[in-house]
């Protein structure tokens, strides 16, 4: 925070540097050439970067090329001067192999903009699902003020009269025509009706999530996260972020002052009262990572399984993201946490310069149905369970979305409750997965438990939403609509699966996954947190031994220089799947070494 003193900008030392004339000159020179004059660049003006993550790639961010105008009015009504300029695109939905593999390098190449150009903070154009971190994370290693803008959600997806949330009735769309309940123009047109609108899922996906949590984290203004993207709110709501983000700047207002331990202690809470996906301990584990702040999926259950799930939104629930926005969206989560004494740190800063108890403590929640009271959760524990053993150190299961017929076919056995056994079924992958699930050898009943691995960081590469697999036909039509499933991949938030994922150290590491074989009993029991292949020690050793012999886990070759980089340098999921070099460069913007006996700490040096 700012002790009161006038600061020079950073952007001072590129445009108005008196002890080099020259290179201020070659600064200001090319940056008149589309119209700005040099009275504006020397003028003491902020110079505030829009981070620009929409493009025609990325149509769940497309809106942001629009609210963009927006932002800028806002930044230049409050005496700031406009930069805008794009990020790597990251699209869930239309990226191949997966967008997780896009979210480092989105990060290293907004790092190298954040430092490297004359920008005095920043507005981050979040959205789709890897989007938000990805922008955070580099938010939190450079640490100039920045504040997020979402694009919000997409308007409500209706058929025939029902909501139809999107990814969440694809997964329902797959049961009926495997059920043969509607034929391939049918599925298409029932997935279709989910996206009616500019922006991203209306459902509570990692869109959502991470869009929420960054609210809760403090980093964007109160009531911004959910409002649908083509509502006029969001237009006067991004007007309103290019305003706040000068003053942020004469304020000092950095990410390491609002996202701090006591930030994402509310941020878990806030995830279990929301239903939150289960790829948010990943990217929050990441940004605090980034920032020198303590965090691990250990946190997440301490903290977080044993919030009531207090909103009714998809898969978890009913609603979508408009019923969301109606009701109050994370204002009134926030302080429905509040009067139940749930939420950890009301004090907690956040980019409007108040906390967050103060932003929310007199928020009306306006539908109940929607945003249930603590008092009547839609369940009383809904955060993650951290589970570990001789499969994994680490794996996460959603309770949440643990529907009544699943807990009772295989949590309510009076003998052994919460937990259950089976015969593991193991595909090497989502190829595998797909060409055999059918296939009738493999004496798939409801006792089975489908593995797949070779799913994560290294070994997909990047970590595909795979985990959640649909049983066979056979089981679909007798009304077993899901099997436990356990992976070393991700699964989307908008699933309705309870898998049991992110599992680290994945197959391709070394992970205990890469010994299971089909035909292994395996225990799960989520009283204990743990999870293993019941074979004995010695027998897991042989077979480790053997894997070594064999060459180790085997998995595609790189098919692009991107994907052997990240593959030589990335973490497991447990620790955020960052880059393990990247995580030692903080506060870079302001404490990056000099260079030069003028040079200023967190300045690069010049360019010619």
């Amino acid at each position: 925070m700012s002790n009161g003193k006038k600061r020079m900008l950073r952007s001072q030392a590129w445009f108005d540097n008196p002890d080099n004339p020259g290179m201020t000159a070659l600064y200001l020179e090319r940056y008149l050439n589309f119209g700005l004059t040099r009275e504006e660049l020397q003028s003491g003006k902020p110079i505030i970067g829009i981070a620009q993550t929409g493009s025609d790639l990325s149509p769940c961010n497309r809106h942001h090329l629009e609210l963009a105008k927006r932002v800028r009015e806002g930044i230049r009504e409050a005496g700031g001067i406009c930069f805008e300029f794009p990020v790597h695109p990251i699209q869930e939905t239309g990226k191949r192999p997966t967008a997780t593999l896009d979210r480092n390098l989105a990060y290293l190449g907004l790092v190298e903009l954040l430092y490297g150009y004359p920008l005095d903070g920043v507005v981050l154009t979040i959205g789709c699902d890897k989007t938000t971190p990805a922008c955070l994370m580099a938010a939190a290693t450079v640490n100039i003020p920045a504040i997020a803008l979402s694009v919000g959600p997409m308007l409500n997806g209706w058929h025939k009269g029902e909501r139809t949330g999107s990814g969440t009735i694809v997964w329902k769309a797959r049961e009926m025509l495997a059920a043969e309940e509607i034929d391939t123009d049918g599925f298409f047109d029932l997935v279709a009706s989910s996206a009616p609108s500019v922006g991203y899922c209306n459902t509570m996906g990692t869109a959502t999530t991470m869009n929420s949590l960054a609210e809760a984290l403090g980093m964007q203004l109160p009531g911004s996260a959910a409002i649908p993207a083509p509502y006029r709110e969001r237009s006067q709501i991004s007007y309103l972020t290019g305003k706040r983000i000068v003053e942020m700047v004469a304020e000092d207002l950095k990410p390491s002052d609002i996202m701090t331990r006591k930030a994402f202690e509310n941020a878990i809470v806030v995830n279990s009262a929301i239903g939150g996906s289960t790829n948010a301990p990943i990217h929050l584990n990441a940004i605090a990572r980034h920032l020198g702040v303590p965090l691990d999926n250990d946190d997440w259950q301490k903290l977080g399984h044993d919030v009531p799930l207090l909103v009714n939104l998809q898969p978890a629930g009913e609603y979508l993201g408009e019923d969301f926005h109606h009701a109050g969206g994370v204002p009134a989560v926030v302080a429905e946490l509040m009067k139940a004494d749930m939420l950890p740190n009301p004090d907690a800063m956040t980019v409007n310069g108040k906390p967050i108890g103060v932003n929310c403590e007199a928020v009306e929640n306006l539908d109940a149905n929607v945003i249930r009271p603590a008092c009547d959760p839609m369940m009383a524990q809904a955060g993650f369970v951290n589970l570990k053993g001789n499969l994994f150190d680490s794996a996460i299961m959603k309770t949440s979305v643990i529907s009544a017929e699943f807990r009772q076919r295989y949590l309510e056995n009076p003998d052994d409750p919460n937990a259950f056994e089976g015969r593991a079924v193991v595909f090497e992958g989502p190829e595998d997965y797909h060409e055999r699930i059918e296939d009738p050898s493999l004496d798939i009943d409801e006792t089975c438990m489908l593995f797949i691995r070779g799913t994560g960081p290294i070994g997909y590469p990047g970590g595909a939403e795979v985990v959640n697999m649909q049983p066979p036909a056979h089981l679909i039509k007798k009304g077993i609509t899901a099997l436990p499933c356990i992976g070393d991949g991700r699964q989307s938030g908008t699933s309705g699966s309870p898998s049991i994922l992110n599992a680290s150290p994945e197959a391709a590491a070394g992970g205990g996954l890469a010994l299971l074989k089909s035909g292994d009993r395996v225990r799960i029991d989520l009283n204990k947190g743990t999870a293993d292949i019941l074979i004995d020690d010695a027998e897991l050793a042989a077979r480790r031994e053997a894997l070594a012999a064999a060459g180790g886990f085997a998995y595609p070759a790189h098919q692009t220089p991107w994907q052997e980089i990240q593959r030589g340098l990335v973490e497991q999921f447990d620790k955020g799947m960052v880059l393990k070099p990247a995580v030692n460069y903080r506060d870079v913007g302001n404490s990056a070494p000099a260079v030069g006996s003028h040079a200023i700490p967190g300045i690069p040096r010049d360019n010619h």
